[in-house]
């Protein structure tokens, strides 16, 4: 890994959302600092080193059946820069899962960037990530962040929340997110050539 590449470590689970994973990926992925297509052809000017990462070692079934084999796990995985929590059903179990959390907390401080998309706001929440913050989450969980952190600002309209933690709302809003990202860390004009290079309409 280039010493001026970001590690981005996104987290797998049982019932994780694919889009809520695989957009972050694709857009991570793919970000390259020289544009053109001929610059995806290798990692020479890839900014991120882009990997998945779960509790245990084995394959992942995601939502929709979709199986998934981890790069990581918690325990060998390289130090990540950026944290990418994905949400789906498995965030449920995952709540009353203290390793998980536990895990995340422990990492927080050592962050450039924690971020989440969907229903990963919630062990975010539960970790007390997201104390006294703005944050949102796919609509249908709402009320449940509310009822996990009653300190948390709920942003009930916003597509992605940026407040020392950037939380996204439902499965597609992580590609926005990721692209904040970009753009936060890097500059519009790579996050928009990334976009332009996917087909994405910011």
């Amino acid at each position: 890994m280039s010493k001026s590449q970001r590690n981005v470590a996104i987290l797998l689970f049982e019932q994780v959302e694919v889009l809520d994973f695989a957009g972050p990926y694709e857009v991570f992925s793919r970000a390259r600092i020289e544009p053109g297509i001929a610059s995806r052809r290798n990692d020479d000017s890839a900014p991120f080193r882009t990997y998945t990462v779960a509790l245990d070692p084995g394959l992942i079934r995601a939502t929709g059946g979709l199986q998934v084999l981890p790069d990581f796990t918690i325990e060998d995985c390289p130090p990540p820069d950026i944290l990418v929590v994905p949400g789906g059903f498995g965030t449920r179990t995952l709540l009353s899962h203290p390793p998980t959390t536990d895990w995340i907390r422990m990492l927080a401080p050592r962050l450039e960037l924690l971020t989440s998309v969907c229903t990963g706001s919630l062990l975010l929440a539960k970790g007390g990530l997201l104390r006294d913050k703005r944050a949102t989450t796919h609509w249908g969980a709402l009320d449940l962040l509310a009822e996990l952190d009653a300190s948390i600002s709920i942003e009930r309209e916003s597509r992605v929340v940026d407040d020392g933690v950037i939380t996204a709302a439902g499965v597609s809003s992580g590609i926005d997110m990721a692209f904040l990202v970009i753009e936060k860390l890097l500059g519009r004009e790579v996050a928009d050539e990334t976009a332009h290079y996917i087909e994405y309409r910011r």
